[in-house]
């Protein structure tokens, strides 16, 4: 639980942080029978925003720079879409179900959203991970086959698999288009009556246990009835009582070209694949961009509206030493692009689903990160169920964890 420490701490930022919007006449005030205002229009909000509107409530959507930005989580190009998630059976779960909202709105939009590669995750000498998985794909339905060394070689010879004990393929799983994805989901809340504005947004004041609406400029106010939070590396400074957990960490992706004509590192001919012991994962074409490497491991804290996204020498370096280990046929390919974008894990990597703990009218969504994407229309059909009182969310998505574990 949550010191009342803590909690008059929440409550005073919260207050602080919406004051300056709120001084003067307001441009617009007065509550919205069923509205919600969603803030922050990324995979997870997005979502959110779509599914409130299905309900049939009035919904607002606003971000401070548009959705799949570049300083957005949400950002890039592609996203993997997995189910190996070791013991964390809710998340394997959540994919089953993921991957079939994916696939039924593409096919109800009409656009190619989901691009099933396969995907293969490499065990190494502790696999505790990965055997902790297994038992809870097949309960989710999910396909995959465990493949020896021997037989990840003879069907990917392109892969030097020295180091890895054994693997898990998942024929089903794949990439998803990122940024086309994020446009795809406005245009969808667009179409069916939304409202989208593109603001930098304030929390108001918390009177009477509720948020006394949004600032958006300094003498408009935006009011509803529910409040849904989901900015992603920028929660910590929305709410500094979340800072703790919530830190934005800097994180490397580099592409490499491959030699003209060769399939053997595009799609066409190998799975995503991610490296459980040596912390590098990658997927292969990406819309003919070349092959896609980044290092899993959590980079240092930055300020996701200020940082230079530029890669780093140490980067290039530790992905051309992993490439000429795991991928020999690439130890000189030329690097063709890079991108800096950020996680936002939570410590326990589980997401952020709960009410704000001043304000029963605010909801929190968060700590999603790179893995967060593909888990995006679930996580919009939980945060609907949740503001609509409809069914709670999953005690692992709770804040007080994050609120103990920060007042120690």
């Amino acid at each position: 639980m949550k010191t009342k420490s803590s909690r008059r701490t929440f409550l005073k930022n919260s207050a602080i942080a919406g004051a300056t919007y709120l001084v003067g006449p307001p441009a617009f005030r007065g509550s919205l029978r069923g509205s919600v205002i969603v803030i922050g229009a990324g995979a997870f909000g997005g979502w959110s925003a779509l599914d409130l509107l299905q309900t049939g409530r009035k919904v607002t959507l606003l971000d401070a720079w548009g959705p799949g930005n570049s300083r957005a989580s949400s950002g890039g190009e592609t996203r993997v879409i997995r189910a190996t998630y070791g013991a964390q059976g809710i998340y394997t779960t959540m994919v089953a179900r993921a991957l079939h909202l994916w696939q039924e709105n593409e096919r109800r939009w009409n656009l190619k959203l989901f691009f099933r590669t396969g995907v293969l995750w490499m065990a190494g000498t502790d696999d505790s991970y990965e055997r902790a998985a297994l038992p809870l794909m097949k309960e989710a339905g999910i396909r995959f086959e465990r493949l020896s060394t021997a037989d990840c070689a003879e069907r990917w010879p392109q892969i030097n698999f020295e180091g890895v004990s054994w693997s898990i393929y998942e024929p089903d799983s794949g990439y998803l288009a990122a940024r086309r994805s994020c446009e795809a989901v406005l245009n969808a809340f667009l179409k069916q009556g939304g409202e989208y504005r593109q603001a930098q947004t304030t929390p108001g004041p918390i009177k009477a246990n509720r948020m006394q609406g949004i600032g958006i400029t300094s003498s408009e106010i935006l009011n509803a009835d529910s409040y849904v939070f989901a900015c992603g590396p920028w929660l910590g400074k929305v709410f500094p009582i979340l800072a703790p957990s919530i830190t934005p960490t800097r994180q490397e992706v580099l592409f490499f070209g491959t030699a003209a004509g060769d399939l053997r590192f595009t799609e066409a001919e190998l799975p995503v694949w991610i490296d459980g012991r040596r912390r590098f994962y990658g997927i292969p074409g990406n819309h003919w961009r070349g092959f896609k490497i980044a290092d899993d491991a959590r980079g240092p804290a930055i300020d996701p509206t200020t940082m230079e996204r530029r890669v780093s020498d140490e980067a290039l370096t530790e992905a051309r030493t992993y490439l000429r280990l795991r991928f020999p046929g690439l130890a000189g390919a030329p690097l063709v692009e890079g991108r800096v974008c950020q996680y936002e894990n939570s410590p326990d990597q589980n997401f952020i689903l709960d009410r704000h703990p001043e304000a029963e009218n605010v909801w929190i969504v968060g700590g999603g990160s790179g893995h967060g994407f593909k888990h995006g229309p679930v996580m919009g059909e939980m945060v609907a169920n949740a503001v609509l009182g409809l069914k709670a969310p999953p005690r692992e998505m709770s804040l007080g964890r994050l609120l103990e574990r920060n007042s120690g």
